[in-house]
């Protein structure tokens, strides 16, 4: 196998014989052989398109397939089999309804090969065969190292956006552009595409994924109202428990339904934590507040938790035999022998709660506050502009993204706790907990430490820097603004990418580089945006601040 999609990686060349996520070289080979398929497909998926056609099914079964390879997702090589088996099903309904358009405008038909022609093997040693042949690094390894790492940012970018528009779709909210962008690029990645059109298909993705963001928000705000600013109980409630973590609202919101009136109380976990803050969700008294921290820690924080557990998305970790039986997933979330929750029907995860002993009694009470996405900075614009103009406020500091297990992240917990008293942290993402439940005070009723919520709510911070920018009549690289940003996957690959089609400069990322990011292409980013990974904590600060 081989992987180095994330920055977990075992070594900075990559994952080569076992992946540090807990992915196997089966699985490894069965994500490679997905992606190759659902180029082919796309392959004919584009060219509807470009006969003015369309396939909904393909587009949501694409963003599935692009959901299932990201980190942390999915393990459970049976479910991959199913995958691939659908995609073969959904290659030939695509390929027939091509020829259909294409005789029908009078166009000749192209006979396509490479990922066009994928075949389901017959067993599953030989599909894992398969998958070890069509593996991205051994197609593109032929294009020399540069253009194959920026073939991976691009790829990579793609299934971070797919992500997120999945969350969107499964809330109703749909964009055929967005569609019809993600068949366009796995088909370019089918036609050995040049460095030029591999970085210009880079930032372009950063450029949908910024739409995407917003229909994502969108979809959020319209379904549960806009965050509020909500202060969250951290600590444990007596009685019956489930205990949700991932992204998935829909599916936190599906749960609470059902368990109304049962006397179970619901608790987030992870990236779930700012569904507190929404008021349609937070309307339910039995969501009583959040349970543990980030991702990583969930194999300690799962096994002292006294209930049932809900994967929504990814982040998930080889469960322990202490908890195997009482964790279920839902969604594209999957791990072998895990039950699996299909159509929301949540009685198995409501069953393994009333069956447990749940808390016995109240923890002592503690609180956080969050929600403060970016209708509610809004609120309080004139406010902030005001403290700025006043001098109160000298800076302010966008600290978010993922976390993870490998060393080098205290660094975050550094930074935040040594920004001076006249500055301002905003943070998103779960990267947060290295410093969430630091007081850094606040500035003329505004606290210093303001979270906007998920990954997923990145736009937030997006929005708020377009409306400083604005509000102060300079561009964004003028605002006393700066971004440090902790990546983990996918998804914050997609982010930056955004970031970088807005042009924002002087990024510092950490706590290491994508390896996937070769000498050559690290210069033109830090040449093009002053994208530079992160030093010392004081050489930062120094630099943001002088």
């Amino acid at each position: 196998m081989f992987c180095y999609q994330c920055e977990q990686t075992a070594q900075e060349s990559g994952c080569h014989s076992f992946g540090s996520c807990g992915k196997d070289p089966e699985t490894a080979a069965l994500q490679d052989l997905i992606l190759f398929g659902l180029r082919g497909l796309s392959m004919y998926a584009h060219r509807l398109r470009q006969l003015g056609e369309s396939i909904q099914d393909i587009d949501v079964f694409t963003l599935e397939g692009l959901f299932l390879t990201v980190t942390n997702v999915n393990f459970d090589p049976q479910r991959h089999v199913e995958f691939l088996e659908k995609l073969t099903k959904q290659r030939d309904v695509a390929h027939s309804a091509y020829r259909a358009a294409a005789e029908k405008a009078g166009k000749e038909v192209e006979e396509l090969d490479g990922p066009a022609t994928f075949s389901f093997p017959a067993s599953m040693s030989d599909l894992i065969r398969e998958g070890e042949k069509r593996s991205p690094e051994v197609e593109f390894e032929a294009w020399g190292k540069d253009r194959a790492g920026l073939a991976h940012l691009l790829l990579f970018g793609l299934k971070g956006m797919a992500a997120y528009l999945n969350h969107a779709h499964l809330l109703g909210a749909n964009d055929e552009d967005l569609f019809g962008f993600i068949h366009r690029v796995l088909n370019a990645l089918s036609e050995d595409p040049s460095m030029e059109d591999l970085l210009s298909l880079s930032l372009e993705t950063g450029e949908k994924n910024l739409k995407t963001m917003e229909l994502l928000d969108s979809a959020h705000t319209s379904r549960y109202g806009h965050p509020e600013p909500t202060g969250i109980r951290t600590s444990p409630v007596k009685g019956k428990a489930i205990l949700v973590s991932g992204h998935d609202l829909r599916d936190l919101e599906e749960l609470l339904k059902q368990t109304e009136d049962t006397g179970i109380n619901i608790y987030t976990h992870g990236e779930m934590m700012p569904a507190l803050a929404y008021p349609e969700l937070k309307k339910y008294k039995h969501l009583v507040g959040n349970y543990g921290g980030a991702w990583q820690e969930q194999r300690n924080e799962f096994d002292l938790f006294p209930g049932a557990i809900l994967m929504t998305t990814n982040c998930l970790q080889k469960p322990k035999e202490t908890y195997e039986k009482r964790v279920f997933t839902c969604g594209m979330v999957g791990w072998p022998n895990v039950a699996h929750i299909k159509d929301r029907d949540f009685s198995p995860v409501i069953k393994a709660a009333q069956n447990e002993k749940g808390f016995t009694e109240d923890g002592l009470e503690s609180t956080i506050t969050i929600g403060f996405a970016h209708n509610a900075v809004m609120n309080v614009a004139e406010t902030i502009v005001k403290a700025v103009q006043d001098k109160k406020i000298r800076h302010f500091f966008v600290v978010g993204g993922c976390d993870g297990a490998k060393s080098g992240r205290n660094y975050f917990t550094d930074f935040v706790t040594s920004t001076p008293k006249d500055t301002v942290v905003l943070t998103l993402g779960c990267g947060k907990y290295r410093f969430i439940n630091e007081n850094l005070g606040e500035i003329g009723g505004i606290p210093r430490l303001l979270d906007l919520g998920q990954c997923n709510d990145s736009y937030s911070a997006i929005v708020i820097a377009q409306a400083l920018s604005k509000a102060f009549g300079v561009g964004v690289n003028e605002l006393p603004l700066s971004l440090v940003v902790s990546w983990f996957e996918q998804k914050a690959v997609a982010v930056l990418l955004t970031l970088l089609h807005l042009g924002i400069k002087g990024i510092r990322l950490g706590p290491s580089l994508p390896a996937f990011v070769t000498p050559p292409v690290l210069k033109t980013l830090q040449e093009t945006f002053d994208l530079q990974p992160i030093t010392t904590v004081e050489q930062d600060l120094n630099s943001f601040l002088n």
